[in-house]
């Protein structure tokens, strides 16, 4: 038998972004635990927005495990917040919330930002850098620097190591602005692996003394905003698609944009304003390649016969997965099916 450290990760009750929240738990286990074995455990939602001092508990509920190559016999639990029962979400638990469809395919794209001292790393102490143009997938120091390739390589490491599909990694449009993406097969498997994977990102960052922004527009004026583009596929639209049924999911979109907004993340208006990529917050369209639309639609997906996957370019940096799968999930199942 071996003594696990057990990293139990949860999200809080603040609005309208979660925080990331965690603590340790030590189990004695055989071998590397499997995600049956874990207990649920309790916490104080007095201190995290999700209970009053007076009835402060709330449960842990283990819903993914992951190896943590940071520690010895470490593990990363990813959680659901529940009620004292253990059995009944809490309000806070948008995981909850989603379809459990093992057929929906989600790809989400998380831009961010690295800050030291109150600003993104390569911005001098006054002013600002050069203007956005070499920045984009840069190499050299003058355009990515050295601290911030070493984080986004050593995260790209850790989340390999931990079983995270992580699919690839890039310097982004604006100095200091980077992105990885994270693909799942299944509603809720990505949403939970992007949020391991920033929880990753954060822990990382504290022996850097670094700070992660997630915000969709920490730099006001001509700098892009950081967006977590949401691929999707359900097996319909993989293997049946077809032009008429894609020309009524995009009507259903159009008709929900506002639902669909909502929960795309805090401040979207300072993003989507048309410009630096992205379409008007209160317009929705779709376009062929077009990265100024609300859904891009990828070449392939027009030449396989309106079959494969779509991507919506609303959701921002700050979104939660959960809740973005959850409203794309909703809005296609409005949609019949020939």
């Amino acid at each position: 038998m071996a003594k696990y450290k057990l990293e139990y990760i949860w999200l809080d009750g603040y609005t309208p972004v979660p925080n990331l929240r965690s603590k340790t738990q030590i189990k004695e286990f055989a071998s590397f635990p499997a995600l049956d074995q874990l207990p649920l455990w309790g916490f104080d939602g007095s201190s995290t927005q999700q209970a009053e001092g007076r009835s402060s508990d709330c449960m842990l509920k283990p819903v993914a495990i992951f190896p943590d190559a940071t520690r010895k016999n470490g593990a990363l639990v990813m959680c659901e917040v529940m009620m004292p029962d253990g059995v009944t979400p809490h309000p806070s638990n948008g995981r909850a919330t989603i379809l459990d469809d093992p057929g929906a395919w989600f790809g989400f794209e998380q831009e961010y930002f690295l800050y030291q001292d109150g600003r993104p790393l390569g911005f001098p102490a006054d002013g600002y850098p050069a203007p956005q143009g070499p920045y984009y997938t840069g190499v050299g120091y003058k355009n990515v620097g050295d601290i911030a390739r070493q984080i986004v390589e050593e995260h790209l490491d850790l989340c390999l190591d931990a079983g995270i599909n992580h699919e690839g990694i890039n310097a982004e449009v604006a100095k200091g602005q980077w992105e990885f993406q994270i693909f799942g097969k299944g509603s809720k498997q990505c949403a939970d692996e992007i949020w391991v994977a920033r929880y990753i990102l954060n822990r990382l960052c504290e022996k850097y003394g670094i700070d992660v922004e997630y915000h969709c527009k920490p730099i006001k004026g001509d700098w892009n905003g950081s967006g977590m583009h949401a691929n999707f596929s359900t097996e319909y639209l993989r293997t049946k698609g077809g032009k008429a049924y894609f020309e009524a999911l995009m009507a259903a979109f159009g008709e929900h944009c506002e639902e669909h907004i909502a929960v795309y993340g805090p401040d979207n208006h300072l993003r989507l304003t048309g410009l630096h990529e992205t379409q008007s917050i209160d317009k929705f369209s779709y376009g062929v390649a077009d990265r100024g639309a609300s859904v891009r639609v990828p070449h392939s997906f027009v030449q396989n016969d309106y079959k494969g996957y779509l991507e919506d370019r609303r959701p921002n940096s700050q979104g939660d997965p959960y809740q973005i799968a959850s409203r794309i999930l909703k809005t296609i199942s409005l949609v019949p099916t020939p």
